[in-house]
């Protein structure tokens, strides 16, 4: 069965990348599903929404990328993940690996390499 994926991106600089996240999700073998729940317009409640919208999935991508470790939504949404009990993980946005570390993932958080076979993997809960 097809696993409901919220994915934590860097709004303001990481769109292109959540993008190609969304169209792994479209291959034939994909275990996963996104709906594009980004919250794109900063909002008093944003942090409301994004809870229900995460309540809502079985798992949290949160891509890595060159800004996340000062990007405070990607930070809250991770704290969200955790308060709501949904997994989430790590995704190297960067073949170079200069995706930076979220401030609120924890130190043993692991930045996965992102590759097709990684993304199933990390996905079914290899982690």
């Amino acid at each position: 069965m097809s696993k409901r994926a919220f994915i934590s991106f860097d709004y303001d600089y990481d769109k292109f990348l959540k993008d190609a996240l969304v169209g792994q999700a479209k291959h034939p073998d994909s275990p996963f599903e996104i709906h594009d729940w980004s919250i794109k317009v900063a909002s008093r409640d944003w942090q409301v929404k994004a809870r229900a919208r995460i309540r809502a999935s079985d798992v949290v991508p949160v891509i890595c990328g060159l800004y996340t470790d000062i990007a405070v939504g990607v930070s809250k949404e991770i704290e969200i993940a955790r308060a709501e009990g949904i997994p989430y993980f790590l995704l190297q946005g960067y073949k170079s690996g200069n995706g930076k570390r979220p401030a609120s993932a924890k130190s043993t958080d692991k930045i996965y390499t992102w590759t097709w076979d990684n993304l199933k993997a990390l996905i079914g809960g290899a982690r």
